[in-house]
């Protein structure tokens, strides 16, 4: 038996949980906010007693980690605080030329630190946290899966780009995919509650970041990412897809310059640019569009057009699908979303329950009407619980 603190992190943010493996009991969990600012919101429950909160200065990642530790010792979940731990997993997004679960050594965090370019808003929070861990807790293992993982064995046609061929057998220039973690959970689990593995599913991770992915006999074979997060649907402040050119045009020929369109397109775009509005959270774009703000509805609209473009692409790829998933902040309680998805496909058989899907909340449900010929559910995600495993499976190899 051991304990696994499985650390998700953020430019500005910490959160936790803690498993007492193999068991997957769940220990604690909870995490700071805004590290950095004048002040840090933080909340902390510890599983059978209320929740903790409040709000304090921390100026950097020593300082938050360190008060974690204490609030986890002070709790006896920790007595000997992060001594107590057989190993923190992590969630990275991606490493040059290395995918699967690993641990993080300073060779993986030089892969990853190779890729900032592409991954500017995620590789940096995470090799700099590991780097925390590995400064303070020396002797603490690291173990990371990549978000990649869940799609190392994609079919070629998948992820060939149609550019010069060797960009990609040179240049290693791809599609790929992430959310693994969230993909491989949500499947999995519908697996489990069917009783069988051999199903063709669509998986929807919407939240601030969403993703969307077709699995065959529990193996991703099409993803509606490119090569980045920066890509595929539309995101709450990052573009989606995007014709390069335009990119380029606006760069080269309106004097934009490349620094400033980069910017643009990672941080001010997606259902942010789109809107308007100051936020790309989409309970402040539907709000707004309710309010009747056009360029807020037409968002929401760009946004479901998108989903339901990948959606019908991925049925042509499955030849059909046994049922369609929900998952993440958005796909778990959206329920005008999921049902405009949803609208208008009597021609491949997908009907929903009106009613069931009105009453579903971040709760697992199956949400189609008895007779729809694809099944829809909401099976609400935990990237944690995979992350947890695999690094105590990795943990479990050299013993």
């Amino acid at each position: 038996m051991g304990k696994v603190l499985v650390a998700n992190i953020g430019s500005t943010s910490c959160k936790f949980r803690l498993f007492e493996m193999p068991g997957e009991q769940v220990l604690a969990k909870g995490g700071v906010e805004r590290i950095g600012a004048a002040e840090s919101p933080w909340r902390i429950e510890i599983t059978g007693h209320a929740a903790t909160s409040g709000a304090e200065k921390f100026a950097n990642y020593d300082a938050a980690l360190a008060f974690v530790e204490r609030k986890l010792q002070e709790a006896g979940v920790l007595p000997k605080g992060f001594s107590d731990l057989s190993a923190v997993g992590f969630k990275p997004v991606m490493a040059k030329g290395i995918s699967g679960t690993q641990h993080l050594d300073a060779k993986v965090l030089v892969a990853m630190e190779a890729l900032y370019t592409l991954f500017p808003a995620h590789n940096p929070p995470y090799v700099n946290a590991v780097k925390t861990f590995n400064r303070l807790y020396p002797k603490l293992p690291c173990i990371g899966t990549f978000e990649t993982a869940f799609y190392d064995n994609l079919p070629v046609e998948n992820t060939r780009f149609p550019v010069p061929l060797e960009w990609e057998q040179k240049l290693n220039i791809r599609r790929t995919g992430f959310h693994g973690a969230s993909h491989r959970f949500v499947t999995e689990r519908l697996a489990q509650i069917k009783g069988r593995k051999d199903l063709r599913l669509v998986s929807c991770h919407l939240g601030g970041s969403s993703s969307m992915c077709a699995v065959r006999n529990g193996s991703a074979v099409d993803s509606s990412w490119g090569m980045t997060p920066q890509s595929g649907l539309p995101q709450s402040n990052r573009v989606g897809d995007f014709d390069v050119f335009a990119a380029l045009y606006l760069a080269k020929d309106l004097g934009l310059g490349l620094e400033e369109v980069e910017k643009q397109l990672s941080t001010n775009a997606g259902l942010k640019g789109m809107s308007g509005l100051a936020s790309g959270d989409v309970r402040d774009v539907v709000e707004a569009a309710a309010k009747g703000n056009e360029n807020a509805r037409t968002a929401m609209e760009v946004f479901t057009n998108a989903i339901r473009g990948y959606l019908g692409k991925f049925l042509v790829t499955l030849n059909g699908a046994d049922a369609l998933i929900f998952t993440a902040g958005i796909g778990e309680n959206r329920v005008e979303l999921r049902e405009a998805v949803c609208a208008n496909l009597d021609f491949c058989g997908l009907k929903l329950d009106k009613k069931i899907n009105a009453a579903t909340h971040a709760t697992e449900a199956k949400i189609s009407a008895p007779d729809s010929k694809i099944e829809v559910w909401v099976i609400p995600t935990n990237e944690e619980i995979v992350i947890a495993r695999n690094a105590w499976a990795k943990l479990n190899e050299r013993n």
